[in-house]
C-alpha cells in the first residue's frame, strides 16, 4: 500500500511531492519532445531517431567530462551547437534526398538512422553503463518532509528555460515568422521569397539543438547508455501525439500531463507499471480527439 512506502508523513505533502516530482519530470519530457514535434510541424517528417540524438548530447556531455573533466553544465552550449549542427547535417545529407519519396521511404530512412545511431555508440562507447560521477549540482532542497535533488531542479528549471527560448524564436522572431508561414503553406511561403529548403535546415537545427540542452540537464543524474534514447524517444513520440502533432503548447501540456501521470501511477501502482496508465490515456485521447489536445486538423 502507498502509505507503507512514506511510513509517518502526512497525506498532504505525500501529494506535494508527488505533485512536484511529475513536474519536474514533464517539463524535461516537453523539452525532448519539442524538437520532434517542430520537425514534424515545418518538415512534416517523422524522426524515429529522435530520441537517439538525445543519447548523441548525453555521451557528448560524458566524452568532454572524461577529456576534460568538464561539467555537464559547461558543456551544455557547446553540444547544444553540436547537436544543432549534427541536426543540419543529417537533413542536408539524408532528409532531403526523401522529402519528395513516399511516407514509407522516410519511415525506413530515420528507422535506419535510428539503428546506425545505436550501434555506432556501442562502437565508441560500449554497451556499458555510464555516468557523471560528481557532477556541480548535487544534494536536495529540503522544504519539512520534502525532498528535491538539486539535479531535478536544475533540469526541470533548463527545460523552461529552453522550452521558452525556442517558443521565443518561433513566435517572435523573424525567422520564426518564417518557419510558421513554411509550415503553413510551403508553396505560397516560397512565393513570399521564404527559402522552404533554408527553413528545413533551421527547424533541425532548433530540433536537434532542444535535445543538447536536454541530454545536458539530463545526464547531471540519468544513466547515460546507447539505448537510453529509446526510454525517452518513446515518450516523446507519446507526447506529441497527446498535445498535437506541430504544437508547441500541446507538447508542453502533454509533458507535464505525462510527468504526473507516470510519477502518481509508480506510486499507487508499482514503478514497474507506471507507463501503463500513460498509454491508456494517450489511446483515451486518441479516441475522442485524433489531433491531440492543442492540435489541428
Amino acid at each position: 500500500m502507498p502509505t507503507t512506502l512514506l511510513a509517518g508523513v502526512p497525506a498532504m505533502e505525500i501529494f506535494l511531492q508527488l505533485l512536484i516530482n511529475g513536474i519536474l519530470a514533464g517539463l524535461v519530457y516537453a523539452l525532448v519532445a519539442l524538437g520532434l514535434t517542430l520537425i514534424w510541424g515545418v518538415v512534416e517528417i517523422v524522426n524515429f531517431s529522435h530520441g537517439d540524438f538525445l543519447m548523441l548530447a548525453m555521451y557528448g556531455v560524458f566524452t568532454l567530462y572524461v577529456a576534460f573533466n568538464w561539467d555537464p553544465l559547461v558543456s551544455l552550449p557547446f553540444v547544444t551547437v553540436g547537436l544543432a549542427l549534427f541536426g543540419v547535417l543529417v537533413h542536408k545529407l539524408i532528409i532531403r534526398p526523401v522529402l519528395r519519396a513516399t511516407f514509407l521511404a522516410q519511415i525506413f530512412v530515420t528507422f535506419g538512422l535510428m539503428i546506425f545511431l545505436r550501434g555506432m555508440a556501442q562502437f565508441i562507447w560500449s554497451p556499458d553503463y555510464r555516468a557523471i560521477p560528481d557532477p556541480w549540482i548535487s544534494g536536495s532542497l529540503v522544504l519539512g518532509a520534502l525532498r528535491i535533488p538539486w539535479t531535478r531542479l536544475a533540469a526541470g528549471l533548463g527545460s523552461v528555460l529552453g522550452t521558452a527560448l525556442v517558443a521565443w524564436v518561433v513566435y517572435k522572431t523573424e525567422l520564426g515568422l518564417h518557419l510558421r508561414a513554411t509550415a503553413e503553406d510551403r508553396e505560397a511561403a516560397s512565393l513570399m521569397g521564404i527559402d522552404p529548403e533554408r527553413m528545413f535546415a533551421w527547424t533541425w537545427a532548433i530540433g536537434a539543438g532542444s535535445l543538447g540542452i536536454a541530454g545536458a540537464l539530463l545526464a547531471n543524474y540519468f544513466y547515460i547508455h546507447p539505448l537510453v534514447g529509446q526510454v525517452f524517444g518513446l515518450i516523446a513520440f507519446v507526447t506529441v501525439a497527446l498535445g498535437g502533432f506541430g504544437s508547441i503548447e500541446g507538447a508542453f501540456v502533454a509533458g507535464l500531463i505525462i510527468g504526473l501521470v507516470q510519477v502518481f501511477s509508480g506510486y499507487f501502482l508499482s514503478p514497474a507499471l507506471k507507463d501503463i496508465p500513460v498509454y491508456l490515456l494517450y489511446l483515451l485521447i486518441m479516441m475522442v480527439r485524433p489531433q491531440g489536445l492543442l492540435g489541428k486538423f
